[in-house]
């Protein structure tokens, strides 16, 4: 098929080569040879009139056109997808779909499990790819390379509709023989201790934690510092230093480690966890029931989660 003399195969061709920087790769993704590649690629030089990907060294690096070409070409394959490619409707007894979700591992900790068990009792073929959010997770999305993202609200592109699916706050955790363990938490104990820092390996440089804490103007002292939210309460354990963490995170902790929770003496706002997808999938019928199964598991979630006291 062609549009104003553009054969239309070859925006497939092009996005993948834009996206790898790599004829070789580009040519593995699609299922073709090299040589096929590359004629491709001619075509669209000739097209185009412009080099589009230079060699440069030891790697290939794309003209100033190609660069303004990328995201619109990838727009356009992500429309089509989302109106040719996906099915009127979403039997789920009967689906074997993948699903690509984006989620940090607070989300995999708290909520993922209820959500698994309510896909397996509802389509036992379907099949989930959590990914961990990596740099900038909004380019994936719009890239249509991943169906869902899981995270604060706050973080969520204003270009793609969002869900919220439930509100947390914050707790102090602290090893149950520590200093800090049953006296109230005050702000001087909190600017004078240790504590356990979360920095998620992803564009955002600190957590929602840390965030909160630089507003105060802080110099917190973070002695340890961890990429994994799930595993912040168990680092104080056997220190006097303090973790703050999700709520829901810390009273799981409390089911099984020696630790003692604190309302935090710094106003923490709440935060508002979301669900993001592209715009072009609001109509997606599996994506929809997907978006159901989560929200139908937070219920879930918060009947498991243990009711400890916070001290």
């Amino acid at each position: 098929m062609r549009f104003n003399k553009l054969d239309l195969n070859l925006l497939v061709a092009l996005d993948a080569m834009l996206n790898d920087l790599s004829i070789s790769r580009a040519a593995e993704r699609l299922h073709i040879s090299q040589s096929a590649m590359s004629n491709a690629l001619s075509r669209l030089r000739d097209y185009f009139d412009d080099e589009l990907l230079v060699q440069v060294g030891r790697k290939m690096e794309l003209t100033p056109r190609a660069e303004v070409l990328r995201d619109p070409v990838r727009d356009v394959l992500v429309r089509v997808d989302t109106s040719i490619a996906t099915q009127p409707e979403f039997v789920p007894s009967e689906s074997d779909r993948e699903f690509r979700i984006f989620i940090s591992d607070f989300t995999l900790s708290t909520l993922m499990p209820h959500v698994l068990a309510r896909v397996h009792a509802k389509a036992p073929r379907v099949r989930l790819a959590l990914r961990p959010q990596v740099e900038e997770p909004a380019r994936p999305l719009e890239r249509g390379e991943v169906d869902l993202l899981v995270m604060p609200l706050d973080y969520c592109s204003p270009n793609h509709p969002t869900e919220l699916l439930f509100v947390e706050s914050f707790s102090c955790v602290v090893w149950n023989r520590g200093r800090y363990a049953h006296a109230p938490l005050t702000f001087d104990h909190y600017a004078a201790a240790g504590h356990v820092s979360v920095q998620p390996a992803s564009t955002h440089p600190t957590s929602f934690e840390g965030w909160v804490v630089e507003r105060y103007g802080l110099d917190r002292r973070d002695e340890v510092v961890t990429y994994s939210f799930a595993s912040a309460p168990g680092l104080v354990v056997g220190t006097d230093r303090i973790a703050t963490v999700h709520s829901r995170l810390a009273r799981m902790a409390a089911r099984s480690l020696p630790v003692t929770l604190h309302e935090p003496p710094l106003a923490f706002p709440e935060m508002r966890q979301s669900m993001q997808w592209h715009k072009y999938r609001s109509n997606d019928p599996g994506l929809t029931w997907l978006r159901g199964i989560f929200l139908a598991s937070v219920a879930d979630m918060d009947a498991a989660v243990n009711a400890t006291n916070i001290a």
